[in-house]
Formats: C-alpha cells, structure tokens, sequence
C-alpha cells in the first residue's frame, strides 16, 4: 500500500503542543515588536528604561570583547616589532653614523676657515710677503730638521729667507728650486735665532735641538730669570728674522738658560709665508715719513 503524500506531525500531542506554542509565541513577539514600534513613533522616551536596562547587561561582556580586541592587537603589534626592531635598530645606527659625519665635517670646515683666516692675517702686513705657500713635507724622525715648501724661485723664494706660520716662527730657505723650496727649521741643530723674552726684552740664543725642542742660553750670566711659562719671541738683532715674531714658550728651567717649545710645529702646519729678509736699518722703514713742520709766522 502507497504511503500517504501529506504526513501529519505525529499523533502525539506534545509534538502537537510544541508546534502550536511556537506559532503562538511568534506571533505574539511580532505583535509586541509592532506595539513597542508605534509606542516608540509616537514617544520616543518610551522604550529608554528598557534600552538602558539591556545596555547596562550586554556592556560587561562587551568591554571583555574589547579588551580582547585591544589585547590582541597589542600582540600582533608586539609580535610584529619583535620582527621589524632589527632593521629599526640598522636605520637608527645609520642615522647616527651620518650624524656623525656631518659634525665632523662642520668640524673641520670651522677648522679650515679658522686657518685661512689666520693666513688672512699673515697676508695683511707691511711689507708685503713673498709668497704664500703650502708646507708639503717635513722631516719629524732626523736629527736633522727640514721642511719643503710649495713654492721656489719662480715665486720670488729666495735663500736666507725667514718662513713663518700663523703661530709663529718656522724657520728660514736653505735651498731653492724652481717650484719647490727646502727650508732648516728652527728646531734644527745649526738653527740659531737670537730673541727675546716678551714681558721685558731678556734676550737669549736659541738653538734647536734634535729632539724637536729649542735651548735658549741666555747672554748676561747670573741668577737665571726666567719661569716656566714665558713667551719668546724674535729680537731682530743681527737681521735676517723680523722682530717680535712669535717663537717659544719656556717647558724646563736650566742653570744658563732653558728648554723652550716651538709654537709653531710644522708636522701640524699647512700654509705658511715666506718673508723678505729682515735688515736692522728696516726699523722704522715700513712708518710714513714725518710730516714737514710749517714755518712759523712772526
């Protein structure tokens, strides 16, 4: 026999129940919604008691979905730094490194213009110098003491004249060539420079010694005078150095005399200036002649 085309719910009467509760609870949900939607038409402070009541049950479990949200983000962030934080790292110690570099560069950049101006200085004199060069080498491990210069015969450079830096005496031309000049340096063993004290014209030979240093023996024997400390510079006795050029300062007290350092160190020098030999009758040369009197009327 051919099952029936329409099945029933069943013959039990609970199954029967259930089925009619749950059209009846739909359509009195849907009967309700329709109510608390007109009633919230009409006035919408109706429904607020009800909505801040549901609002206050679904906010604990809404402030842990967002502390879950949060700390998972924090995770991910952590996770993924932990990843990048080497390459930042790299970046940073280049950005250093450059850093760096640019304040060693402003560096010698304030140290190269504190040297031109210094040349400046030495180019704005009376009489002019001869020539404006570059020391290109010396010698720092011979007991003898020599330098070249940038500059020979073509430039004017000739022999016996005095070379001086910004800081003070060098020395003086031994020999010339066409573009190149070799100079015996005032710390040099047959170097002999006759000066003077600065604070009050004391005067003394200076020798050089082979170990880059300068004797000063003084010329009146006695009590020595001198103090750690004090500045020599050139007498201008006999010719050849100009007067009052910077030359020594006092390291070491001898019984005649004392050890002296050189304020001028070629092994640090770069740009020099040759000068025209220095003649005692040159004193008051450089002034401009006194001005004639004018006759008195009478």
């Amino acid at each position: 026999m051919a099952p029936p085309s329409v099945r029933r719910t069943g013959h039990s009467r609970r199954a029967q129940y259930t089925t009619f509760f749950g059209y009846v609870l739909a359509v009195g949900g849907a009967l309700v919604g329709v109510a608390f939607l007109l009633f919230s038409t009409r006035d919408p402070g109706t429904g607020a008691g009800l909505r801040s009541a549901a609002s206050d049950l679904t906010a604990p479990p809404g402030r842990a979905a967002a502390a879950a949200r949060s700390g998972s983000q924090t995770f991910l962030e952590t996770l993924a730094g932990y990843f990048t934080r080497g390459a930042d790292n790299a970046r940073l110690r280049r950005e250093v490194a450059l850093s760096r570099v640019r304040l060693a560069e402003a560096a010698a950049v304030g140290e190269e213009n504190a040297r031109l101006k210094a040349v400046l200085g030495l180019t704005d004199q009376t009489p002019p110098p001869v020539a404006v060069t570059r020391l290109i080498g010396s010698t720092s491990a011979s007991a003898r003491r020599f330098a070249i210069l940038g500059a020979g015969a073509n430039s004017g450079v000739q022999v016996g004249m005095p070379v001086r830096a910004p800081l003070g005496l060098v020395g003086r031309v031994l020999e010339v060539g066409g573009r190149s000049a070799r100079v015996l340096l005032i710390t040099d063993s047959e170097s002999i420079v006759p000066v003077r004290r600065a604070a009050d014209g004391i005067p003394a030979f200076a020798a050089g010694l082979a170990d880059g240093s300068i004797r000063l023996r003084l010329i009146n024997l006695g009590i020595n005078p001198l103090r750690r400390g004090d500045a020599f510079v050139t007498s201008g006795a006999g010719g050849l150095y100009r007067p009052d050029v910077a030359f020594a300062v006092v390291t070491k007290l001898l019984p005649d005399g004392a050890i002296a350092r050189p304020l001028a160190d070629p092994g640090t020098t770069e740009f020099v200036v040759v000068e025209s030999q220095w003649e005692a009758g040159q004193i008051g040369a450089d002034l401009p002649p006194l001005p004639t009197p004018k006759p008195v009327k009478r």
